[in-house]
């Protein structure tokens, strides 16, 4: 059993790689949308709510647990590793490769401002190639946008000409949030801007360590969504992705 969360919708949108390489596993997704938008949370109340949703997770029989959110991943990864012996996998900013897929040399980063705080981040940072510069922006009012469903066109268009204007050819989505966002990102930085997606690779590297554990609990392909506050949205995306598989109401959690 896999289990992921995020503040709210935004780690469907990894869920949703994690799905499409093992369908046959059984998922449990906590959006944690009493406390959303992490981004601007001070640091231990977003590291209590990870400790508090992991213990959740695996009380419902997770044997993997996807930290599905940038922000909660700088803020509370190394503290969750450290104190519960499931595998933890976590948003790894994908600052790296795109630096090497970069022919200006100048990559942008679109994320939380927590995320950008993180020591993850910076660890990153600082294994980023000689001669590449990173144009960080936040992202701000872009996470609220997903979780209401709002069009969020005109704070992307200033978002992404900032980048633009600094010679950006390629943008990382540093939020789970923002692949949702990503058609309306592509279109405003044109063909000739590259726009990477970390989503895929934490699929692949999930898959693998799903691949060498033994024993684990036996899989029937369920999905089951907890919320702990509003849920309307992450129902109308949960059923969206899944399609007719999905017969699932979204259960409220009061942790």
């Amino acid at each position: 059993m896999i289990g992921l969360y995020d503040s709210g919708v935004g780690g469907l949108s990894v869920w949703k790689e994690v799905y499409r390489l093992m369908p046959e596993q059984d998922y449990v997704y906590v959006a944690d949308t009493a406390y959303c938008p992490y981004g601007d949370k001070p640091v231990g109340i977003i590291r209590d709510r990870a400790v508090r949703v992991s213990e959740f997770l695996m009380g419902k029989g997770a044997d993997i647990i996807v930290v599905a959110c940038n922000t909660a991943t700088a803020a509370a990864i190394a503290c969750l590793r450290s104190r519960f012996e499931v595998p933890f996998v976590g948003m790894e900013p994908a600052v790296k490769p795109a630096a090497a897929m970069s022919s200006a040399g100048v990559i942008g980063v679109l994320a939380t401002a927590n995320t950008f705080k993180g020591e993850l981040y910076h660890n990153t940072l600082a294994r980023v190639g000689d001669g590449v510069r990173v144009v960080e922006v936040v992202g701000e009012g872009l996470v609220e946008a997903v979780e209401n469903g709002q069009d969020a066109t005109a704070l992307l268009e200033k978002y992404v000409d900032r980048m633009l204007s600094e010679g950006v050819d390629v943008i990382v989505l540093g939020c789970t949030h923002f692949p949702f966002l990503e058609d309306t990102i592509r279109k405003i930085a044109g063909p000739g801007v590259a726009v990477v997606n970390p989503a895929p690779a934490v699929a692949r590297q999930v898959a693998r360590i799903a691949s060498a554990m033994k024993g684990g609990h036996p899989s029937a392909g369920e999905s089951v969504f907890y919320a702990t506050g509003p849920a309307v949205r992450l129902e109308r995306m949960a059923a969206a992705i899944v399609g007719s598989k999905y017969n699932n109401i979204v259960e409220r959690l009061n942790i």
